[in-house]
C-alpha cells in the first residue's frame, strides 16, 4: 500500500478564496476543519465506484501532507519538522447531500467522509515538490483535460500555519494525512471518467470512476 499506517485524515475547508466564492461561501477568518475516517482512504490508484446515495459527485484536488512525528500545540516555526512528504489527493464530495445537510444546519460528514471518499496519491519528498520560488503547484486532469490548478501561494492558511492550528485541537500522530484545501474549478464526475492528479509535471494519482 502507498500508505499503510494512516491514523486519521484531517481536511481543511475553504482554504482558497476563489473556491469559497465559486460555491457562494463566505471566506473564513480561520481554518475550517473536518475529519474523514481511515475507511475513507482510496489507495494505489484504485477505482472509485460511484456511490448510490448521490447524483452530484464532485472532485476536489488538494495537496496532502503526511505527518512524520507526533505533536500537539506545535509552534509554526517548528511545523516543517512534522512533515517530510507531500502528495495530491481528491476529496470526493456528494454535493447534493452536502447541500441538504447545510440547509438543515446539520453536520455534513455523510457528504464528505464516506467509504473511499479520500483518494490518496503517491507521496514524494517535499524537497522535490516545491519550485525554485518555494511554492508548490498542483493540478487535476479529467479525461486528459485540465480542470483544476492551484498554487500554495494562494492558500489562505499556509502549510506550517495549518499544522500549528490543527495541533491546538487534535494531537497529530505519525501517519496522519492533512488535506490542505482545494482551489477553484471543482466539478462533477460521471461513470467512465478518468482523473489524474499532479504536483508540477509529476503524475502522482490516477482514479477511474466506475
Amino acid at each position: 500500500l502507498l500508505n499503510a499506517i494512516t491514523m486519521k485524515i484531517i481536511c481543511v475547508g475553504r482554504n482558497y478564496a476563489a473556491h469559497a466564492k465559486e460555491l457562494n461561501n463566505p471566506i473564513p477568518s480561520q481554518p475550517i476543519l473536518f475529519l474523514k475516517p481511515d475507511t475513507a482512504q482510496l489507495l494505489d490508484n484504485s477505482p472509485l465506484y460511484y456511490p448510490n446515495f448521490t447524483k452530484e459527485l464532485h472532485y476536489e484536488v488538494e495537496v496532502l501532507l503526511k505527518i512524520c512525528k507526533n505533536g500537539k500545540f506545535i509552534q509554526p516555526k517548528f511545523a516543517p519538522e512534522y512533515y517530510r512528504e507531500v502528495s495530491v489527493g481528491i476529496d470526493f464530495t456528494a454535493r447534493d447531500v452536502q447541500r441538504r445537510c447545510k440547509e438543515k444546519g446539520h453536520p455534513w460528514e455523510i457528504a464528505k467522509a464516506w467509504n473511499h471518499s479520500a483518494a490518496i496519491g503517491q507521496f514524494i519528498p517535499k524537497e522535490t515538490a516545491f519550485d525554485p520560488s518555494g511554492q508548490l503547484q498542483f493540478s487535476l486532469k479529467k479525461n486528459h483535460k485540465l480542470v483544476q490548478e492551484g498554487n500554495s501561494k494562494n492558500m489562505l492558511t499556509s502549510f506550517d500555519a495549518l499544522i500549528s492550528y490543527i495541533s491546538q485541537y487534535f494531537m497529530l500522530l505519525r501517519g496522519d494525512i492533512i488535506f490542505t484545501g482545494t482551489p477553484k474549478g471543482v466539478g462533477p464526475v460521471d461513470c467512465g471518467d478518468q482523473l489524474e492528479g499532479f504536483i508540477g509535471n509529476q503524475s502522482l494519482l490516477k482514479c477511474a470512476i466506475k
